[in-house]
């Protein structure tokens, strides 16, 4: 068995980042969605996963729990090139910028949580939230100038063509749209083309049209869903 198993499409940053790799390289994974924040959605995944979390890929019995992990083990069934750049620098640079974006970027993942389907007022700016904007600003704005005029991989992305840097930074890219948060340059001109291609633009159809809600509160997360189940 070959299965992708995700939370909400609309809400699972963590889930959509390896997901888009894996629909990159098309190689037949089936898809399974969990819904997050439901009473009985830890016990779903405690029957499946090691740490009761997702993304999980769960290949010919092998189960791979970490979103970086399921990127790279994506990377190694397909073609070089496919899902990280084919050049050996750029490559380094494009895991470096996947990991940093693993690791960090608290403050606009607590103020913004990603809702690709929402729309939103901005939250309050504090020194913190700027930081990570300026940082997403310069960063892109810098892989574009620097990494994506290249003709041997064109493309609109930050290394010419479409690679797994992309797909990590897809979630913070809606962010900023559904947030109204300020780009400008090279850094919007890459936003509206993470949210012009056809990868995302199917994600973003199925975000859409999924049930459920969460809704993140002091107090904390809620769900359910917007219609009656079916």
């Amino acid at each position: 068995m070959r299965k992708f198993v995700s939370g909400n499409l609309n809400y699972s940053s963590w889930s959509i980042r390896p997901l888009l790799a894996v629909r990159k390289a098309d190689l037949g994974i089936e898809e399974e969605i969990i819904p997050l924040d439901f009473p009985e959605t830890t016990a779903r995944l405690k029957k499946i996963s090691p740490t009761a979390k997702v993304p999980l890929l769960i290949w010919d019995g092998i189960e791979i729990w970490e979103s970086l992990a399921i990127t790279e083990f994506v990377a190694e069934q397909t073609e070089p090139g496919l899902i990280w750049p084919r050049d050996t620098a750029r490559r380094a640079i494009a895991r470096a910028v996947s990991s940093e974006m693993h690791a960090g970027f608290a403050p606009i993942r607590k103020a913004c949580a990603m809702d690709i389907r929402g729309r939103a007022r901005a939250p309050d700016m504090t020194a913190e939230l700027q930081a990570d904007i300026d940082r997403l600003q310069t960063m892109w704005s810098g892989l574009r100038e620097t990494h994506g005029q290249n003709t041997d991989e064109p493309g609109p992305f930050l290394f010419g063509a479409w690679s797994a840097a992309d797909a990590f930074y897809t979630p913070v890219v809606t962010r900023f749209r559904t947030y109204g948060l300020p780009l400008s340059g090279a850094a919007a001109d890459y936003a509206a083309a993470v949210l012009d291609d056809p990868l995302f633009k199917t994600l973003e159809e199925e975000a859409t049209a999924e049930p459920w809600w969460i809704s993140y509160a002091p107090e904390g997360r809620s769900s359910g869903y917007l219609k009656p189940e079916a």
